[in-house]
């Protein structure tokens, strides 16, 4: 049973009000994008609702096939929800009490308490200073007789160096699961993001580069025993209704949600060309200032879920936001406090010294925002409003 101490002290950074209201500049992404494809998903619906199968019917599996291919796997689950796709998962994969799943320590909460919900225990290692990222490097050192999985995340859409990571988990017989929630459509060395481990969590949550109209996930493999596991988790154990064989969940995505994403499917590529058109606007007119501007290795082919800077210090990072409200544009901190720092994960016993590279990272993550609807001259008036931050306008 969980306790639950609701006098707790909380500690609110006293930016974080500034940045509760909508701004002109960086809010409405959705409003925008149901106003490019609203027509399409409300024929998706139409074609949905009159057949009364709104349960693992036609829709999700025509969803799943197309996804699955999209993502050059050969099979894809809808999930009720990203968190449930790496719940599931890791349960498919036999993780469980006195496991360990390795992970890094400056992603969503969500990642470890997948873990955490088999009754695991979540390891957390530093990151890349250059892509924020975990490496095979960094997972090695923390490789013990416990371990069943490595949980790399393809952070803010920048994927991780996979190719050492699978060498480091045959020769220690693990599994590798990518928390693939800021990477839909992403690449590696010409391979898409979700065919590069042995399975791969997505989050549809709305405001992903492809999301859902509420919650929503999916899985996708190429290992037909973790799809037919899968399959039975995601539906209450069984794999014959009425048969239940194992204690499963009910995690089912719906078919209208499946069918508003398969209109959604035929437009992401052309959405994360236009982040990355975005993102190189920031690139050029933020380029001389003093904020760490994100690093894409030569393998990687960046989706920009978001555009994380660095800034100098944690002071500079309150001051840019407070300045960047101030101008009715809408900065972000994502995720301002590291995962093992976290009141949930207290009893582990980790220090901010553990995580040299991402401890500090953290307090001074900037996003910018961005999203495939943005237009350039609002990427150009928030360039121009850093660079007047700087007096280099």
């Amino acid at each position: 049973m969980t306790k639950i101490d609701l006098t707790r002290k909380i500690d609110i950074p006293d930016w974080v009000e500034a940045l509760t209201k909508p701004t002109r500049i960086g809010s409405g992404e959705l409003e925008r994008q149901w106003e490019e494809i609203g027509d399409e998903v409300l024929e998706a619906v139409h074609k949905v609702l009159p057949t009364g199968k709104y349960t693992l019917g036609p829709y999700l599996k025509q969803f799943e096939q197309e996804f699955a291919a999209f993502s050059d796997s050969k099979f894809a689950i809808g999930i009720s929800s990203g968190t449930a796709a790496l719940h599931i998962a890791l349960e498919a994969m036999g993780v469980g009490p006195g496991d360990e799943v390795i992970t890094v320590c400056n992603t969503y909460v969500a990642t470890a308490f997948a873990a955490s919900y088999c009754g695991a225990t979540p390891v957390f290692v530093d990151i890349d200073p250059k892509t924020y990222n975990l490496t095979a490097e960094l997972v090695e050192k923390k490789i013990t007789p416990k371990t069943k999985v490595i949980l790399p995340v393809h952070l803010y859409g920048h994927v991780v160096d996979m190719d050492p990571i699978m060498e480091l988990a045959k020769k220690h017989n693990l599994y590798v699961l990518e928390d693939a929630s800021h990477a839909h459509g992403g690449y590696y060395k010409g391979r898409r993001v979700g065919s590069l481990g042995h399975a791969a969590a997505f989050s549809f949550y709305p405001s992903k580069n492809m999301g859902a109209y509420g919650d929503g996930g999916i899985i996708t493999t190429s290992d037909p025993d973790l799809n037919e596991k899968i399959r039975m988790l995601r539906y209450v154990g069984q794999r014959v209704k009425f048969i239940h064989e194992v204690i499963g969940f009910q995690d089912r995505l719906d078919e209208i949600q499946a069918a508003m994403l398969s209109v959604k499917l035929r437009h992401l590529d052309d959405w994360n060309n236009q982040r990355r058109h975005i993102a190189s606007i920031y690139d050029e007119m933020l380029k001389d200032t003093p904020l760490q501007l994100p690093q894409v290795a030569d393998y990687c082919h960046h989706v920009y879920y978001s555009y994380a800077t660095v800034a100098p210090s944690e002071e500079e990072r309150k001051n840019l936001l407070i300045h960047l409200a101030n101008h009715d544009i809408g900065g972000f901190a994502m995720y301002p406090i590291l995962v093992p720092m976290q009141g949930a994960y207290e009893f582990l016993g980790y220090k901010e010294e553990d995580f040299p590279v991402g401890a500090p990272f953290v307090r001074r993550v900037l996003n910018l925002p961005i999203f495939e609807n943005f237009r350039d001259d609002e990427a150009i008036e928030t360039a121009k409003a850093i660079l007047a931050y700087y007096d280099r306008a």
